[in-house]
């Protein structure tokens, strides 16, 4: 592992007390990092902060006002910002298919999942350019890219949308000294993904047989991706769409054991 190089870069991570996000909190401190954990659980954020030395924050990333006043605090506390990472997404069992998915269950992915993403772009980056500049990695996902017959349909599009919002963003900022990428992960194996495929284990099998690597990915390795992307590493890299996902966009038929 290339250690430092988020040395003296302050980052605000968002949905960072579990999965990919808590994986994140833990990696880019180890980089050198001064990290916020933003996340409504809070004894699992405060307790993750304090592990990393870094600041805990209670924030509702679909509500405007605590958006700001998240970012406004890592500044208070650590004196400035570097790094965005908006992390923050639900995947609900009443996202299904668009025949079965509600109207109220549509509107809630889509505001936890794109418009919080939105909220913290316009907040993050104002103030990322008020400091000079930094990098803004928003989570995406594979599902953004390719159609899936086991749907969560709200999901699928508002990952879309953050994909869609990314490129623009990082075209428009790409002078003004701020990177903005989209990270889009494979199934990764968080909570999130374990309880979604208990309650469906036939769900899991037809999604796991799509994965060239034959398994699903792990949170450490999305968050060493998020580090790259945070990092001066990739300071030619904007506007991208950067796939962790065990070749599955790649794939029409996957291995049969290890040949």
């Amino acid at each position: 592992m290339t250690m430092g190089r988020l040395d003296g870069k302050v980052a605000v991570i968002t949905g960072g007390a579990s999965g990919i996000g808590k994986a994140s909190v833990r990696r880019f401190a180890a980089e050198g990092a001064r990290v916020v954990v933003a996340d409504l659980d809070e004894a699992g954020g405060t307790d993750l902060a304090a592990e990393v030395g870094g600041l805990f924050v209670r924030a509702d990333v679909t509500e405007a006002a605590d958006v700001a006043a998240m970012y406004d605090a890592a500044i208070e506390r650590f004196g400035g910002l570097d790094v965005c990472f908006n992390n923050a997404g639900i995947s609900p069992p009443d996202d299904d298919s668009i025949l079965t998915t509600g109207l109220d269950a549509w509107e809630r992915v889509q505001r936890v999942n794109l418009t919080s993403v939105y909220l913290c772009c316009r907040e993050g980056i104002a103030r990322l350019l008020d400091h000079g500049g930094g990098s803004v990695v928003n989570t995406a996902s594979f599902v953004a890219l390719l159609g899936a017959a086991t749907s969560q349909i709200s999901y699928t599009a508002s990952k879309g949308g953050v994909l869609a919002m990314t490129r623009e963003l990082g075209v428009q900022f790409a002078r003004r000294g701020v990177r903005v990428n989209a990270l889009c992960p494979g199934p990764v194996n968080t909570p999130l993904l374990q309880e979604l495929f208990a309650k469906d284990p036939e769900r899991a099998a037809r999604r796991l047989v799509h994965v060239p690597m034959g398994r699903f990915g792990e949170p450490e390795e999305i968050a060493a991706a998020a580090a790259f992307l945070a990092s001066d590493d990739a300071s030619f890299i904007t506007a991208s769409t950067f796939v962790v996902d065990g070749g599955i966009h790649a794939a029409y038929v996957t291995p049969l054991g290890n040949e």
